[in-house]
């Protein structure tokens, strides 16, 4: 079968991420250890990230204003203005991170490209998502950048379709089972998983993945050999 398109996922795929996510909740942990241990402030965080997705999404902004209803769940409404401002700060920090590319990514892109043609398909805020690409250096490489509100069956669909592409002429490749693989596999395209060494945890899933059409593997290098056969 002849792969025509070959969508990347950004955050832990082409760039590191979610360590700066991590870095950010220690600090929002360290704001307010007298009010609840580490681990119910992160339990906190996330129910809030999890509930709030249908209202802001994903990405830097959402995460912050998660935190902010967070401190004052924690603080029982009680939070100065200061400690407002002072978590504004973890997620303006967030927000200048320096993009760093993962090892080989650039390589794997050059070999690939003018071969196949190249996409980003992300979640994401839309300014940041591309304020990282535009940082990356490897912009030039994606024919298409698409910041996805979810990455659903019906996400996925819309974008084939706007994009002109049929299922089984897609490979989607991403280091997160959940929105990566699976939908991509619903809907009769091709999947490679390419673990990063952490993940949010709304991300994970607590089975393994059997299908004709999956491929997990060690490393993005990997990817160029079964992209080529």
């Amino acid at each position: 079968m002849t792969k025509k398109v070959i969508a990347f996922d950004a955050d832990d795929t082409l760039w590191h991420n979610e360590p700066y996510f991590e870095e950010a909740q220690e600090r929002f942990c360290r704001l307010f250890q007298d009010y609840a241990s580490s681990q119910e402030i992160l339990g906190l965080i996330l129910n809030y990230q999890v509930k709030n997705l249908p209202l802001y999404g994903f990405g830097i902004k959402a995460f912050t204003l998660s935190m902010i209803e967070a401190a004052l769940q924690l603080t029982n409404h009680q939070i100065t203005g200061k400690g407002i401002e002072q978590i504004m700060a973890i997620g303006k920090d967030l927000l200048e991170k320096p993009v760093e590319l993962l090892p080989e990514v650039e390589d794997v892109l050059k070999q690939l490209n003018g071969i196949h043609k190249l996409i980003v398909a992300t979640k994401g805020d839309l300014k940041d998502q591309h304020r990282k690409l535009h940082d990356s250096g490897i912009g030039h490489f994606f024919h298409h950048i698409e910041v996805l509100s979810d990455k659903t069956e019906v996400d996925y669909q819309k974008m084939l379709g706007r994009l002109d592409i049929q299922p089984a002429n897609f490979v989607m490749i991403g280091n997160s089972l959940k929105s990566d693989v699976l939908p991509v596999l619903n809907i009769g395209g091709h999947a490679i998983h390419i673990p990063y060494h952490t993940t949010w945890a709304y991300e994970r899933i607590d089975y393994s993945i059997e299908h004709h059409n999956f491929k997990t593997l060690n490393n993005i290098s990997e990817v160029v050999p079964i992209i080529m056969e």
